[in-house]
């Protein structure tokens, strides 16, 4: 995870390197991600900051509810690049509903950047992202590295699979029997 959050930062601190970008994080999900990000976005780009949104299309399940939970926490997105940071891009209606915002707020220009792409779900002419991480092809339910069930897991520094049998105790830790 490190190795490839600290190539992506390279990566955008060449692209946005003269921009002043406005990095606005995903709450709760994607603030492991943006912490490492910006910390790798060396040589930093001048007049970088950061805000925070709230938006869900979750809810307490595993599949997207199809309904968009929106807060925003005062972003002023007008003349500035704006970088979205997700945890993961699954149907694309989430990031769909941020790029629309921004834009229509002035953004000069606005990417998405996730952990994970997972475009099995996506519908033709969806929203990509912009830069991920890595891409995951199955439709496994993943926790970890601040993707959450249930508000658990999101500490775990890795990414993993939450398996059917967490999910049916609601989330609860499931130990292997002694």
């Amino acid at each position: 995870m490190a190795k490839r959050v600290n190539e992506l930062g390279r990566q955008l601190a060449s692209d946005y390197e003269r921009k002043a970008p406005l990095v606005v994080t995903t709450l709760k999900g994607a603030t492991m991600f943006m912490a490492d990000l910006v910390r790798a976005m060396d040589p930093c780009p001048p007049g970088l900051t950061t805000d925070y949104v709230r938006v869900s299309s979750y809810g307490a399940g595993v599949v997207s509810s199809g309904q968009i939970s929106f807060t925003s926490l005062g972003a002023d997105a007008r003349d500035r690049h704006v970088l979205v940071l997700e945890d993961i891009v699954d149907t694309g209606l989430t990031v769909s509903y941020l790029v629309e915002h921004f834009k229509s707020q002035g953004a000069r220009s606005v990417a998405v950047v996730a952990v994970l792409n997972k475009p099995g779900k996506r519908p033709p002419g969806g929203v990509e992202p912009d830069y991920w991480c890595f891409e995951l092809l199955d439709d496994a339910f993943v926790v970890g590295y601040g993707m959450d069930y249930n508000e658990m897991y999101r500490s775990l520094p890795y990414v993993g699979v939450l398996c059917e049998e967490a999910i049916k105790r609601g989330g609860e830790e499931v130990l292997p029997e002694a």
